[in-house]
């Protein structure tokens, strides 16, 4: 059943491929033109006729069969009717060439032209029948004509309506694809944030802890000082092995939309900073101006992570440095700086980082500005333009 239901599918490709090629209109049409004139020709052997009558009548039945090869289907099917109503009415006779090519054309423009014109190239047909009923020659013809050019219009407009329902569905699909993998690709991005902001932040604070401990706890047996130094070694070899799952889960997902309703927010950054002295060991200092405002939460979360980060770059490349975070509220942004005194920054900045691009991420995310570089009078300087409200929320 397989290969039989296979087969169809493939022969029924093949023969609409067949069918919407440009050169088979103009071959049936000459195909159908040939016979309509053998077909006089062989009527003019019955009934002997003048030779202008004849050459006439292979006229109008070529006028009936050749249209078929124009491009456009509402003018060839026009021209086929007027041909086909001109031969009933002046030669009393259709023949069945040109029959096939009235119904062909009423399919192609229910198909690929305009609806309507089909349903009204019937009505011609139908005056002829009533204007002489007594000739059945011409009679059945006609109402069968009348009949059927509509009815082949409605074919071909279900047809379309077919192939145009299919590309719907199609088209959707992509679309639906589209959005799943957009979808993922953010919840990586938002995925990685996080474990770049919260796990990795409390992962270099036990680093520096345990630093910090070995260092400054006096008498300490040597065994103690050689595990903190392992606790040191492996908070380090997990920050290593978390970057390189930072990169896998970003390599597609480079400027995707946070989150902007989770928590932590600028009330929990006195903790954050008291964690901080007390990893370093160090002076960390917060500054406020201006009169505080209520933020966005997605604009308190943005500040938060990227003072956040910020500490954690200064401890993990500037140890020992006092920190400087200074907040300043205006009417419409808050801005952001976080200073510290050590060396500044690299000669060569490092290319397995995520920390910078973790903010700007941040920061573009609610429409802010981000800056960072040397200080003025050395260190490093992170300054950050926030605006107050979201785009949502204005």
């Amino acid at each position: 059943m397989t290969y039989v239901y296979r087969a169809d599918r493939w022969w029924a490709g093949r023969a609409g491929r067949i069918v919407t090629a440009r050169h088979v209109p103009v071959l049936i049409g000459t195909l159908l033109g040939v016979a309509a004139v053998a077909e006089a020709l062989a009527w003019h052997t019955r009934t002997p006729a003048t030779p202008q009558f004849l050459l006439l009548l292979c006229l109008v039945c070529l006028g009936t069969t050749l249209p078929l090869a124009l491009p456009h289907p509402t003018v060839a099917a026009t021209v086929i009717a007027a041909a086909g109503v001109l031969s009933l009415a002046a030669f009393g006779t259709l023949t069945v060439a040109g029959l096939a090519a009235e119904l062909i054309a009423g399919y192609r423009l229910g198909r690929d032209g305009v609806r309507s014109v089909a349903v009204l190239l019937g009505l011609p047909y139908l005056a002829v029948a009533l204007a002489d009923p007594a000739d059945a020659r011409v009679r059945v013809p006609s109402v069968l004509l009348a009949a059927l050019v509509p009815a082949t219009g409605l074919a071909g407009t279900i047809r379309r309506a077919h192939t145009e329902a299919r590309a719907n569905r199609t088209t959707q699909q992509e679309i639906a694809g589209t959005l799943l993998d957009h979808a993922a690709r953010n919840e990586r991005a938002r995925i990685a944030r996080e474990l770049h902001d919260v796990v990795a932040h409390h992962i270099s604070m036990i680093s520096v802890q345990a630093e910090t401990a070995r260092l400054a706890t006096a008498g300490m047996p040597p065994a103690g000082a050689q595990r903190l130094s392992a606790i040191g070694d492996t908070a380090r070899a997990a920050l290593t092995e978390m970057r390189r799952l930072l990169g896998v889960l970003r390599e597609d997902a480079q400027a995707e939309v946070a989150d902007r309703r989770p928590q932590p927010g600028l009330r929990q950054l006195n903790e954050l900073l008291d964690d901080a002295r007390d990893a370093s060991g160090t002076g960390t200092r917060l500054i406020l101006s201006g009169p505080p405002v209520a933020l966005d939460p997605g604009v308190e979360l943005a500040a938060y992570r990227i003072i956040q980060e910020s500490l954690t770059n200064s401890r993990r490349h500037a140890p020992g440095a006092a920190v400087d975070v200074a907040l300043h509220y205006t009417g419409d942004a808050l801005l952001l700086s976080i200073r510290d005194n050590g060396p500044g920054p690299p000669a060569t900045p490092p290319t397995n980082g995520h920390g910078l691009l973790g903010m700007r991420e941040r920061t573009a995310a609610i429409g802010g500005e981000l800056r960072t570089g040397p200080a003025a009078g050395g260190g490093f300087l992170v300054q950050v333009t926030l605006p107050t409200k979201t785009e949502r929320d204005a």
